[in-house]
């Protein structure tokens, strides 16, 4: 699989390294709290994995789903809720954790969700930032690497729901990717 990558962006020893600076820095931040840490499912699941075992304060950990790209490249613009939370928002610090921040579109719908739902505070923890894709002006709060506007796979990041065990992150050959796929 390694082979239908144009480039390695990031290995997996500069991937644990930073998410351990940031799992750091969270922990500072949220010291006084007990967060509601929230992964957006399918593509943090490998993040917030790693994320959560470089926190040393009590957290709660729950899972939301959702959807805008289908098996293809471009979003939709349209989020879809999949699976919601199994704990109630309200009166919560809540940590959003995703793979990629890229049109902002789907942060910007679940940060918007659970403020309604009356969550006391919402901030974002994202692997990767994709500025240069930004329809939303969402800006994540930590945040692990920005990226380039390519099409990227590995730790948690798919095309078609291949590619998300990688160890890594690469950008993907063109050739291998259509948008009518």
């Amino acid at each position: 699989m390694l082979d239908d990558l144009e480039s390695v962006l990031y290995t997996s020893e500069q991937l644990q390294s930073r998410i351990g600076e940031v799992g750091a820095q969270i922990s500072r931040d949220y010291a006084q709290t007990h967060p509601l840490v929230i992964g957006v499912l399918k593509g943090a699941f490998v993040f917030l994995s790693d994320l959560v075992r470089h926190i040393d304060i009590p957290i709660e950990i729950d899972f939301i789903a959702t959807s805008s790209y289908g098996s293809s490249t471009q979003s939709s613009g349209a989020v879809r809720m999949l699976k919601d939370l199994d704990q109630p928002a309200e009166g919560r610090d809540i940590l959003l954790v995703e793979d990629i921040v890229d049109t902002g579109t789907t942060l910007n719908y679940l940060r918007d969700t659970l403020i309604r739902r009356g969550a006391r505070s919402v901030k974002i923890a994202s692997a990767f930032d994709k500025p240069s894709r930004r329809r939303i002006p969402i800006v994540p709060d930590y945040c692990c690497f920005t990226v380039p506007n390519a099409f990227l796979v590995g730790y948690g990041l798919d095309y078609a729901e291949r590619y998300r065990h990688l160890s890594c992150v690469g950008i993907l050959r063109p050739e291998i990717y259509t948008d009518e796929h």
